[in-house]
């Protein structure tokens, strides 16, 4: 059986990656860049880089095709946009980023260590109120809150 962060790992060689100065770097020089959050929504309400728009993962591929209910026409018509995939940790937007160019995006990167890493890197985020998230706050929302079930059995010796 194979796991997510080797699904991971194999999509890894074929999509590029930028660190969160690099996305800072290309804001600046390119105004028309789309930044794409593929959290889910109550993430994205939380907290989130301004300007960028919403669709979580489980949509994207129909949301970037005519004639689908989850259709964003912004996405739809950034096939030569340069587009940068957001998620938590860098992650589900490795995942979304290849997709995008299986679907003929030409120009889509994926943030490496997600808006964990932006925010660490001490850059923005405000929340669905356009007001600035607290770091603090930002921080303790990307720390995993795991429940007992969820950890892995402890194997008996």
């Amino acid at each position: 059986m194979r796991r997510f962060i080797e699904l991971i790992a194999d999509t890894l060689s074929g999509v590029r990656e930028i660190m969160p100065w690099d996305l800072v770097d290309r804001m600046k020089e390119n105004k028309d860049i789309l930044i794409v959050d593929v959290r889910e929504p109550f993430e994205f309400d939380y907290l989130h880089i301004e300007g960028s728009v919403n669709i979580p993962r489980g949509i994207l591929e129909s949301a970037c095709e005519w004639d689908h209910e989850e259709t964003l026409p912004e996405l739809v018509q950034a096939r030569k946009r340069e587009v940068v995939v957001v998620c938590r940790s860098g992650h589900r937007s490795l995942l979304s980023a290849w997709s995008l160019q299986v679907l003929g995006f030409e120009n889509v990167v994926s943030l490496k260590t997600g808006l964990r890493g932006w925010n660490d890197y001490e850059e923005p985020l405000v929340n669905g109120s356009g007001e600035v998230v607290d770091p603090d706050d930002a921080d303790r929302f990307f720390t995993a809150q795991l429940r007992p079930e969820q950890r892995a059995p402890k194997v008996k010796a």
